[in-house]
């Protein structure tokens, strides 16, 4: 259990975590159980919230079979349909990192990660026992070479979904709404090869930097008696 320390997500509010270790011998299982449990994972350690007298914090997955996309997450895709999407190993590069400053240092400054090294960023990637992944997106190649990159996602594949562990993108690029299209696009991926969830993390009511994951509908939330579905 870690000491109590400021909320990041509702102020004036104070925080507390319970912290697992993923062995490396059975680590992919054990993250599967303890996704399912409602922790998230970083490099190889699953945690999630133990905070004394508030619950705002909750888990939520997506169900992917019959999922439709509204409207506006139509016109999310159709902006960024000239993307290209690669899968590629855990492993951290500077290209990755460079975005990733970028994107701190705008969307998150004085957040618990502007700080981070290229050495804890390749701890972030690339530290861990468990089935994870790397998908990167660019613009289109040229002639002289690959397109630009403007995010990335790690991403753990569980037994029964995919789990977004986390995102980041070029901030310059705010009406291609590109952590929107991440979402959806892993959705599609999901429904590509017949899983049935996307996990996205932890959703707080009442917190604008958690507001984007209200939008998408069916959502499960993990309550005391399981996961309920939420229309």
């Amino acid at each position: 259990m870690t000491a109590v320390a400021p909320c990041p997500y509702l102020p004036g509010m104070t925080e507390r975590k319970v912290f697992a270790n993923l062995p490396f011998s059975d680590g992919a299982h054990v993250n599967d159980e303890l996704t399912h449990a409602g922790f998230r994972r970083s490099q190889n350690i699953a945690y999630r919230p133990a905070c004394d007298g508030c619950d705002a914090c909750l888990s939520v997955r997506l169900p992917v079979p019959g999922f439709a996309f509204s409207r506006g997450q139509r016109k999310v895709l159709a902006r960024n349909a000239d993307l290209s999407r690669d899968l590629v190993e855990a492993e951290a590069t500077q290209e990755q990192f460079a975005l990733l400053k970028r994107y701190l240092s705008t969307r998150h400054p004085g957040g618990g990660m502007t700080d981070m090294t290229w050495l804890d960023y390749i701890a972030m990637v690339e530290d861990t026992a468990v089935r994870t992944h790397l998908i990167e997106y660019r613009l289109p190649s040229t002639d002289e070479g690959p397109g630009d990159l403007v995010a990335v996602t790690l991403t753990d594949l569980l037994s029964d979904g995919l789990s977004m562990v986390y995102s980041f993108f070029d901030p310059a690029m705010e009406k291609r709404s590109l952590g929107v299209f991440a979402i959806l696009d892993h959705i599609r991926q999901a429904q590509a090869v017949k899983l049935p969830f996307v996990y996205l993390g932890y959703w707080v009511q009442g917190s604008s930097k958690m507001a984007y994951k209200a939008q998408f509908r069916p959502m499960e939330v993990l309550m005391p008696l399981g996961w309920t579905r939420v229309d």
